[in-house]
């Protein structure tokens, strides 16, 4: 007599069966048997995508020090809503990519609030040690993205930076692929013009 297993399980006779309550330790196959690489966990999707990510944030807001305070937000959430194993994921990567950009809205959200009540600061310019010195064209390109509406520049900075598609990029964004696609439309065709008028 034997119970039957799950998909791809052989039938096991009744007296393996340990008694209620008492749990057996699943075995791992053993010698490549396994067809299917183990889930990432998140110390590895930090390891792995942190410094991506920090870039990512950092063309969103515009600011190397709230660009790694967004990503380790991002993280934490990844953190408290699929514990440290990420079983359930079914892309983690693409799930870090949203919850990066979600963080990133929150920022630029609360930093709008924050300016409407504030007078901007008239300090005496730029410091002399800025830690990242770049290009004047680089300069102008990371200004005209400024210049963009925030959906404009998120669409821009995952398709052309991050190097998503535009179905990922529908799926971070939330919304459909007409609307990447009009969206990236327009923003090229903005962003060009902004350029020509900084020549």
């Amino acid at each position: 007599m034997s119970r039957p297993g799950g998909p791809g399980c052989f039938a096991v006779p009744y007296f393996f069966f340990p008694a209620p309550g008492v749990r057996l330790r699943l075995l791992r196959p053993v010698d490549g048997q396994d067809d299917e690489e183990p889930p990432p966990t998140l110390a590895d999707l930090y390891r792995a995508r942190r410094l991506d990510m920090i870039r990512l944030a950092i063309f969103l807001v515009d600011d190397l020090h709230t660009a790694e305070d967004v990503v380790q937000d991002a993280f934490a959430a990844v953190c408290r809503r699929h514990g440290a194993r990420l079983d359930d994921l079914q892309d983690a990567h693409a799930y870090l990519h949203t919850a990066v950009v979600n963080a990133a809205r929150s920022v630029l959200r609360r930093r709008r609030t924050a300016r409407a009540y504030t007078p901007p600061y008239q300090g005496p310019g730029a410091p002399v040690d800025e830690p990242l010195l770049l290009a004047e064209e680089h300069r102008q390109v990371l200004d005209a993205l400024g210049q963009l509406t925030a959906r404009q520049r998120e669409v821009l900075v995952l398709r052309y930076w991050s190097d998503l598609t535009e179905a990922q990029i529908a799926e971070t964004l939330g919304v459909s692929r007409g609307t990447v696609k009009s969206t990236a439309s327009r923003a090229l065709a903005t962003l060009e013009k902004l350029l020509e008028v900084d020549r």
